[in-house]
């Protein structure tokens, strides 16, 4: 409407060049401006057609002026205070869009950052968990080590197990095994009065990281624990080429 200073008109220029989002609310703005303004539309006095004409210097005389007789046309007018005042309130509300778009990306941004940090946090508090689980089962006064030493297959693989004398429960550690191949899975095996029983299927990894003790089977005696590797899914009997042995 010409009632911003050119350092307004400037700014809402740039603004709606940076950001879609205040292109988008300009042109409501505008529309909305325009609707008001044929909603307001002011009648024109009767006589005011013939004021007009009447004052019109007409270069030949002679000629037959014919003014058609037609419904008045509307004058629309909005008063001039009103006019810097919507100036005024669409720059503010202009601004208060920028505002929020840009506060919108840092808040983005910042949820994203807290995001990352409490998944750390998760990943360490897992982390820290099962080092303590770990230790509670190294430390257990019935623990009782089995070092599980490479063969042939694997001469520089090595495991651990951790027998629990009193209830006869059976951890591993299978961190120093290699990585199982594509389709295929290690196996813990308890030869148990000279015949192998299935102690379970080993993870070696978890997430991405090594894992370390877990859970086995139970065996109420064993001589000696062994770990094959199998496909995957494991078998009833040991078929695949054994890595690791030990006595109990």
């Amino acid at each position: 409407m010409g009632f911003a200073t050119a350092e307004e008109t400037s700014q809402v220029q740039a603004w709606a060049h940076a950001y879609p989002e205040v292109a988008n609310e300009l042109s409501v703005i505008e529309k909305s401006m325009e609707q008001y303004a044929f909603a307001n539309a002011v009648e024109p006095v009767e006589d005011l057609k013939s004021q007009i004409f009447n004052k019109i210097n007409f270069n030949n005389s002679a000629t037959k002026t014919v003014v058609s007789e037609k419904t008045p046309a509307k004058v629309y007018s909005i008063s001039p205070i009103w006019q810097r005042a919507a100036a005024v309130a669409i720059f503010l509300l202009l601004a208060s869009v920028v505002v929020n778009i840009v506060y919108y990306n840092k808040f983005k941004k910042a949820a994203l950052a807290y995001q990352q940090k409490n998944e750390e946090l998760i990943a360490q508090t897992e982390k820290l968990n099962g080092l303590d689980q770990d230790m509670s089962i190294v430390q257990n006064k019935y623990s009782r080590p089995v070092a599980l030493e490479g063969l042939p297959a694997a001469p520089e693989a090595t495991a651990k197990i951790f027998w629990m004398k009193n209830t006869g429960e059976v951890y591993i550690d299978p961190s120093n095994l290699p990585e199982a191949p594509e389709g295929k899975e290690y196996q813990l095996w308890g030869i148990v009065d000279g015949k192998p029983v299935d102690g379970g299927m080993i993870l070696t990894s978890k997430k991405g990281n090594r894992y370390h003790i877990q859970k086995m089977k139970n065996f109420g005696k064993a001589e000696a624990f062994a770990v094959t590797l199998e496909t995957k899914g494991g078998n009833p009997t040991p078929k695949g080429s054994m890595f690791v042995m030990g006595k109990l």
